[in-house]
């Protein structure tokens, strides 16, 4: 991965505060890996802990040079800290995004979050908003998209490689509640504790956790957004209160149309994340079990293998891509491209230099907005029972 003029122009990496993320986390250590994994980021600041002392003890801990009590004495003591920190990744439960990163950003901080962005679509908006309003970068770790062959997946969608789309479908399934979990009681790690319950972890979590991953892959690799939906969501286990999986057909802006299946109940399934894309020419299915190839299938042909590496993919899976071909790159990897997508964005406003067109297409705040309003759409949906049109934002 070549650097950019926007952080050469910088000459130094992101100095970047971590809220969130603790040795209890278990997407925590991903964030701090995909964060140094380039070494666009300086990781010199956190609060990682809710107890103040714990925070800076985890912080020692972590080699994290400066560890505070909470997101306020932070934010005040990096401002007049002569080397105070940049940006502000946020990596905790759902319901505090909106509080923490509306506090960094009117501290004219730049942001990445993980997802949701929040749990309600109208608190995502106002941060968006907000953002857009004080030229902040609002960047969404959606990692999935960082994957090269899902970029490669994309292109040849825009450049009408598949002619006129035609079917989407999207599967993201998991086994971890096709058990009573909730009857461990205080067995039950409290990392699901907060995700089932519908005040921290939002109000659908199946949707919340992982549909909204589903929806940006879908969305990303077809350039446009749903703009319909037909959707059963709820619990499948008798007795459970949170929703654990969910049905959805759909339709893109221009009438495309599609299936998405998000479940937690699929008994021994391993994250399977699998996406097709069907055009009248072509098409296309990639698979995260499989994420360095991606397979293109055309009519009374051989199916072809595009590998992560090759010299002959676009431009956006070259610059995502980090050793040769013959070299298997994987999760850690698309994670520390949405990070170094975000480093582009933050040193470009920096510098007041151009950012690579490129890393504008990572996940923003406004992916964040449509994702959870495409969750509002589909809850409604299932109350109703018809079709729900996904309402617009931008």
């Amino acid at each position: 991965m070549a650097q950019s003029h926007a952080l050469k122009a910088l000459g130094r990496p992101i100095r970047l505060g971590l809220v969130g993320g603790g040795t209890s986390s278990m997407i925590g250590p991903v964030h701090r890996a995909a964060a140094r994994l380039d070494g666009l980021f300086d990781l010199c600041a956190g609060v990682l802990s809710s107890d103040p002392e714990r925070s800076r003890q985890v912080a020692r801990e972590l080699n994290i040079a400066r560890g505070y009590g909470n997101i306020a004495q932070m934010l005040e003591a990096e401002a007049s800290h002569p080397q105070g920190i940049d940006a502000v990744a946020i990596v905790t439960p759902n319901d505090s995004h909106f509080a923490l990163a509306m506090t960094a950003i009117e501290a004219g901080l730049d942001v990445i979050c993980d997802k949701p962005l929040t749990n309600e679509v109208h608190s995502a908006a106002a941060l968006a908003r907000a953002a857009d309003a004080r030229g902040r970068v609002l960047a969404l770790t959606h990692n999935y998209a960082g994957y090269p062959m899902v970029r490669e997946m994309r292109s040849a969608v825009a450049t009408g490689e598949l002619g006129p789309l035609r079917l989407l479908n999207v599967s993201y399934v998991q086994g971890s509640l096709s058990r009573r979990v909730e009857d461990d009681g205080a067995g039950m790690a409290d990392r699901l504790k907060w995700r089932l319950d519908a005040a921290r972890g939002g109000q659908s979590h199946v949707l919340g956790d992982i549909g909204v991953h589903a929806h940006q892959l879908a969305t990303f690799v077809a350039g446009q957004r749903i703009a319909w939906v037909l959707a059963d969501v709820g619990p499948s286990l008798p007795g459970r209160q949170a929703h654990d999986t969910a049905q959805v057909i759909f339709k893109l802006e221009d009438g495309t149309r599609g299936q998405m299946l998000v479940s937690k109940v699929a008994t021994g399934a391993q994250n399977a994340l699998d996406l097709q894309a069907y055009g009248e020419e072509a098409g296309l299915c990639w698979a995260q079990a499989s994420a360095n190839d991606l397979r293109v299938m055309r009519l009374n042909r051989p199916d072809e293998v595009r590998t992560r590496g090759l010299p002959t993919l676009c431009e956006h899976a070259r610059r995502g891509t980090r050793i040769p071909v013959g070299h298997p790159e994987a999760f850690f990897e698309a994670f520390a491209n949405i990070y170094a997508d975000f480093a582009e964005l933050v040193a470009a406003r920096l510098t007041e230099t151009d950012a690579d067109p490129l890393a504008r297409l990572g996940p923003d705040g406004w992916t964040g907005v449509e994702g959870l309003a495409f969750i509002e759409a589909c809850l409604q949906s299932t109350r109703t029972g018809g079709w729900v049109e996904v309402a617009a934002y931008r």
